[in-house]
C-alpha cells in the first residue's frame, strides 16, 4: 500500500509548528507549549538504522543466571564424583577447573573469610548470606555504634541551641 512518508522529515513539533503557522491546524496540542518552553536535549527526527556489514552479531544475547551457573558446578561436581574421585577438596577444585576450561567463570570468597579462620571455597555469586554463628559475632558490633550515636545526639541539645 502506498502511503505518505512524511513522518520521517522532522519532528512531530516541527510539523506541528508549521501546520499552524500554515493556518491548518485552528488550535494548539496541549502539549504544544510545553515543548517548546522544554525542549529535549536532542530533537526526535526520524533516523533509518544503519546497515550492518561483515559479521552480524546475534539479536538476542545469551542471558546467564547465577542459578545457571550453581547448575554447571553441581552437575560437573557430581560428575567427576561418579569417575571415582573421593577426596572432597580436590574434588572441588577439579571441578572448579573442568568449569573454567568450559568457560564458566566462578568467583572466590572475599579475603575477610581467610582471616576470619574459615576456608576460601568457589561460589557462582557472592551472596550477602552470613553463616549464623558469623551473625552472632557481629550483632554486638552493631549495637555499639547505634549507643554512640543516641550519646552524641543528647549531648548536642545541651550545649548549643537548634538555629
Amino acid at each position: 500500500m502506498a502511503r505518505s512518508r512524511l513522518e520521517t522529515v522532522g519532528s512531530v513539533f516541527s510539523r506541528t509548528r508549521d501546520l499552524i503557522r500554515a493556518g491548518v491546524l485552528n488550535e494548539k496540542p496541549l502539549w504544544f507549549d510545553i515543548y517548546n518552553a522544554f525542549p529535549p536535549l536532542r530533537e526526535p527526527v526520524f533516523r533509518r538504522p544503519r546497515l550492518r556489514y561483515g559479521k552480524a552479531k546475534a539479536a538476542i544475547q545469551d542471558i546467564l543466571y547465577p542459578e545457571d551457573r550453581i547448575r554447571a558446578f553441581v552437575e560437573k561436581y557430581i560428575e567427576l564424583q561418579k569417575l571415582g574421585e573421593t577426596d572432597e577438596e580436590k574434588l572441588f577444585v577439579e571441578t572448579g577447573k573442568a568449569l573454567l576450561a568450559a568457560g564458566v567463570i566462578l568467583r572466590r570468597v572475599e579475603a575477610r573469610t581467610q582471616k576470619e579462620g574459615g576456608h576460601v571455597s568457589w561460589e557462582s555469586e557472592p551472596t550477602g548470606v552470613k553463616p549464623q554463628t558469623v551473625l552472632e559475632k557481629n550483632q554486638p558490633l552493631q549495637e555499639v555504634p547505634q549507643d554512640q550515636h543516641l550519646e552524641t545526639s543528647e549531648e548536642q541539645p545541651k550545649g548549643l541551641s537548634p538555629p
